[in-house]
């Protein structure tokens, strides 16, 4: 048919029979988005090719917008949980390095042959390359086809099926996740309390510094009958009653330092005090703290709690702002106006997309991954996937460097990403499928097999070390199975199944480790 060789035609036509193929449900599961990519690989038997130009436009999509969600949170996660993942790639790959050992030592399969097998089973091409340098022969390019294949499909249908042969719920494992994550940030509250304290009374807020002392914000105040909006220069007498919110340690040391807690009695709004969550979406007050934009003293105006990520944070001085908090503030309706303008409050500039930052950022990560790192007998570079989720990580926890903002709306990321997914699984498809049958016809189905044990003994073997030994949440051990095995259609995968940037943050902390991982032991392999 005339219109398949229509690059674009074909495309479009694999995505859209891939979404109808990955809607169907069989006992409950669905291969979902994974499903263009198995569709793919029927047009590529069939001669039809996606041109690399969209498999690699669609990578830097992927993991460019992966990167900058994850970033913010990623560091943080390094530091607590990067040395258990790190092990947990390590013996993914020292797993899939014996195997490869055995086979090739007892089994007769050429060297060359058995490392390539590994590195396609892995879906390596940095390691490749190694392996083509440490060897110098051509096998290996050719056991890198035969692993390639299914190390690619392998992956999909492991972390697809897992959830269901660990009879785990993800949408379970999904809520323990954000409840884990929202332990770091415990609830905000409000409660009341009256003035009793003698070494309070008589004394101004400004004076008292209780934010600072308590962690703690004084939203309102009632004098006798009268509602007061609290600023600095607001003198507390005895028996006043005081409005703060905060979290639980906050508000029982105010009620150590203001007096009893009111449990009967609430302060009605005041006609002229207006409550309302306003919008950070102004470029120049992001990265800036609570306390440099002084809008207590300034306006009056109290910010007793911020929205971020879906979790409420309790406000501070050094808090930064984040394009996009969500901020709930306490003001008089005089200068409520004036507060909204300095933080934007533009629901509109949530939905607007800025390419420059993509294209600058992506175009940055492509130069790092060019940087090679001399190391004795062979180099190490990050390339192309590493050199943009590295950079991406980097901005993404930046967020803003001058009046370039590197952080996207969720809506514009989500888009994006799923964007580069299809064209990233549609080419790949395409390229492998060219290749299947003939390359089984010509090495029979014993390479296959040793392909196919490569893959999934490695993914088993720290299933079972991260589930029943380190106790890991599901989430972020699909993220490191896709990781170790340096699968980014595994984590499109598994991005799909899941509403949360686990896996993502996960698979982001150990593909750099398992990258080096991989590329040592083929120096090791070539060895023997």
């Amino acid at each position: 048919m005339e219109l398949l060789t229509n690059s674009y035609f074909a495309l479009l036509l694999i995505i859209l029979i891939g979404f109808i193929v990955g809607r169907i449900k069989i006992k409950g599961i669905s291969l979902d988005v994974s499903a263009v990519i198995f569709v793919a690989l029927v047009f590529g038997h069939y001669g039809i090719q996606i041109p690399k130009d969209f498999q690699y436009f669609g990578l830097v999509l992927f993991i460019f917008t992966i990167g900058i969600q994850a970033g913010p949170s990623f560091f943080e996660s390094f530091k607590e949980n990067g040395r258990e993942l790190g092990v947990l790639a390590t013996i993914l790959i020292f797993s899939a390095s014996i195997i490869t050992f055995c086979v090739y030592y007892f089994f007769g399969i050429d060297k060359s042959l058995a490392i390539g097998l590994l590195n396609g089973a892995l879906t390596s091409t940095p390691g490749l390359a190694a392996a083509i340098d440490a060897t110098g022969s051509p096998l290996a390019s050719i056991g890198y086809g035969i692993g390639y294949p299914f190390g690619v499909i392998g992956v999909i249908l492991f972390v697809s099926f897992l959830p269901k042969i660990l009879r785990v719920n993800l949408l379970k494992e999904e809520e323990k996740y954000k409840n884990d994550l929202k332990a770091g940030y415990p609830e905000i509250i409000r409660k009341y309390f009256i003035v009793e304290n003698e070494n309070v009374i008589g004394k101004s807020l400004g004076e008292l510094n209780i934010r600072f002392m308590t962690k703690a914000v004084i939203s309102r105040v009632m004098q006798g009958d009268k509602v007061i909006v609290p600023t600095k220069d607001l003198v507390f007498q005895k028996g006043d009653l005081i409005r703060a919110v905060g979290t639980e340690s906050a508000l029982e040391r105010v009620q150590i330092l203001i007096g009893s807690e009111e449990k009967e009695r609430e302060i009605p709004k005041d006609p002229q005090f207006d409550v309302r969550s306003v919008l950070v979406t102004n470029k120049d007050v992001v990265k800036n703290t609570l306390g440099e934009l002084n809008i207590f003293n300034t306006y009056g105006a109290t910010i007793t709690r911020i929205r971020r990520s879906g979790i409420n944070i309790s406000p501070s001085p050094s808090t930064k702002l984040q394009f996009g908090d969500k901020l709930i503030i306490a003001c008089g309706k005089a200068n409520m106006g004036h507060v909204s303008r300095i933080f934007g409050d533009d629901d509109r500039k949530l939905s607007n997309t800025d390419f420059l930052p993509i294209a600058a950022g992506i175009i940055l990560g492509v130069l790092v991954g060019k940087l090679s790192v001399n190391m004795g007998d062979f180099s190490f570079s990050l390339g192309l996937t590493g050199g943009i989720l590295f950079v991406a990580l980097v901005l993404g926890r930046t967020g803003k460097t001058g009046p370039i903002m590197w952080t996207m709306t969720g809506a514009g990321n989500q888009l994006l990403r799923q964007l580069g997914l299809l064209f990233f699984l549609a080419a790949v498809g395409t390229n492998a499928g060219s290749s299947l049958v003939e390359t089984f016809l010509e090495y029979g189905m014993e390479l296959f097999l040793y392909g196919i044990l490569i893959t999934i003994i490695p993914m088993l073997i720290t299933t079972i070390a991260a589930r029943y030994f380190m106790n890991i949440n599901l989430l972020t051990l699909l993220g490191t199975l896709t990781g170790s095995m340096t699968s980014t259609p595994g984590l499109a995968t598994v991005d799909n199944m899941v509403d949360t940037d686990a896996p993502a943050i996960a698979y982001a902390t150990v593909y750099p480790i398992a990258m080096v991982l991989l590329i040592i032991a083929v120096q090791i392999l070539s060895l023997f």
